[in-house]
């Protein structure tokens, strides 16, 4: 398919589409914005307006972008600081990310179709285990910079590829591989996160088929959900909200699962 193709089909979509993405991207920017996994609720929702799985891959990845640009500005001027040192990873991003975007790319609607019901599930199992993976993080420091780089650039493609659970691999991987405070790691994932995405974003505008119009709803949603996630961040039961997503999650993967395999 070619960039734009297919450009304005969200245009002609029910309303009842239109508040299915306009709940998608809310909740997938609160949830984002406490536990993680919001890719999980919009890119299910992207299918079920009529996208092909490739299609509503690359629109969820743009759609959610701005997510990652707010989450940075709120860490400020640590951000910067940690980007400024970590050059040598921050490139390694850009190459992993650029990588799997591309294969995505030239992967065959099918093959991809294939492969969305597993990487769904992986996607929220990961979720499931983000505290399991900061307490261990948090007990034990290592410090092996090959492994670190090697690691960063396998979970920049992955990110690139698909990129569901990906803050949850950049911070195992950092912090099984690199001596640091845990907030130290938090601010490097989340810059890696951002160097991830935003390849993606500009990798996924000119070469991929994303459908404006369902950026249009999802991103200002998503906008809006993670402003509000934020502040309720303190009032949430956050394992019951983790536990929520990773059943959905599942349960999306097996119902896709069902329909690609059956």
């Amino acid at each position: 398919m070619l960039p734009g193709e297919g450009l304005d089909s969200l245009l002609y979509v029910t309303l009842p589409h239109i508040a299915l993405l306009l709940l998608a991207g809310f909740a997938g920017g609160f949830v984002n914005a406490i536990a993680g996994g919001g890719s999980l609720l919009v890119f299910p929702a992207l299918l079920a307006t009529g996208l092909g799985s490739v299609a509503a891959n690359v629109t969820n990845s743009v759609a959610l972008w701005p997510g990652y640009v707010g989450n940075l500005a709120g860490l400020g001027r640590v951000a910067v600081d940690e980007a400024r040192t970590r050059v040598d990873l921050a490139l390694i991003s850009v190459v992993g990310a650029a990588l799997g975007a591309v294969t995505l790319l030239v992967t065959p609607q099918g093959a991809f179709d294939f492969l969305v019901p597993i990487l769904v599930i992986l996607a929220s199992l990961l979720v499931g285990v983000q505290p399991a993976v900061s307490r261990r993080i948090g007990s034990e420091q290592h410090r092996r910079p090959v492994a670190l780089r090697v690691a960063v650039g396998i979970g920049s493609f992955y990110g690139g590829y698909f990129g569901g659970g990906l803050g949850v691999i950049l911070l195992a991987v950092i912090g099984l591989t690199m001596a640091a405070p845990l907030r130290e790691m938090n601010v490097l994932k989340a810059v890696l996160t951002m160097v991830v995405s935003t390849v993606s974003l500009l990798t996924f505008i000119f070469f991929a088929p994303v459908h404006w119009s369902a950026v249009a709803v999802v991103a200002p949603a998503a906008l809006l959900g993670g402003a509000l996630g934020g502040r309720a961040a303190r009032v949430v039961d956050e394992r019951a909200l983790r536990i929520a997503i990773v059943t959905f999650g599942i349960a999306i993967g097996i119902w896709l699962g069902l329909r690609v395999y059956t």
